[in-house]
């Protein structure tokens, strides 16, 4: 049976108004971060995304990535346990031209923040960091940020997604700088003070 898409307009930087297919399959439950959503965030970041080495965490269709990438960002490494989703950002990023600046890994998240050597892959940190995993799962949120911030840079910043429940408690060193409410999306933008 051929797999349902979506869409996503990456909307702005070098790629304004292109769109990209993804996996939309109902019971993987993923959705796009809202163009609405992604516009406050890089407003927040623009002065810290050009040449910013990102992390997608929970990447799902890619969309923070990309727009990172479109808006300037030096390169991102994609994460994802899904295997359509991998194909679909690989996809992606061949059609964007921009093998140079992306990777993209198959793998758990939490399993791969657990391999700090591996998660750097001879890099020196992150600069900016996407967390946005299945709402449904809420908890992950509150997993992954101990194990990410060995891997972050001193002036780092994570952007957090979560449904309509209240924001997440932040661990020891995390701090938030701003937070929004667009409908049943909670968003906001934290730093780790390392």
């Amino acid at each position: 049976m051929k797999r349902a898409l979506g869409e996503l307009r990456i909307i702005g930087g070098e790629w304004r108004s292109r769109k990209i297919a993804f996996d939309a399959d109902p019971k993987t439950g993923l959705r796009a971060t809202p163009d609405r959503v992604r516009q406050t965030v890089f407003d927040w970041l623009h002065p810290v995304i050009d040449g910013a080495l990102c992390l997608d965490l929970f990447a799902g269709s890619g969309a923070m990535g990309l727009e990172a990438l479109s808006r300037g960002a030096g390169h991102c490494t994609f994460i994802d346990t899904g295997r359509a989703q991998v194909q679909d950002i690989r996809h992606a990023i061949a059609t964007l031209k921009t093998d140079d600046r992306a990777t993209v890994i198959q793998a758990d998240a939490l399993r791969w923040l657990h391999a700090p050597t591996l998660a750097l892959a001879g890099r020196q940190g992150f600069d900016v960091v996407f967390i946005d995993p299945p709402f449904a799962n809420g908890d992950l949120l509150q997993k992954s940020l101990p194990l990410l911030a060995p891997l972050l840079k001193p002036a780092n910043r994570v952007m957090l997604e979560w449904g309509e429940e209240q924001p997440p408690v932040l661990p020891a060193g995390y701090e938030w700088l701003k937070q929004k409410q667009a409908g049943a999306v909670g968003y906001g933008l934290a730093h780790y003070a390392n």
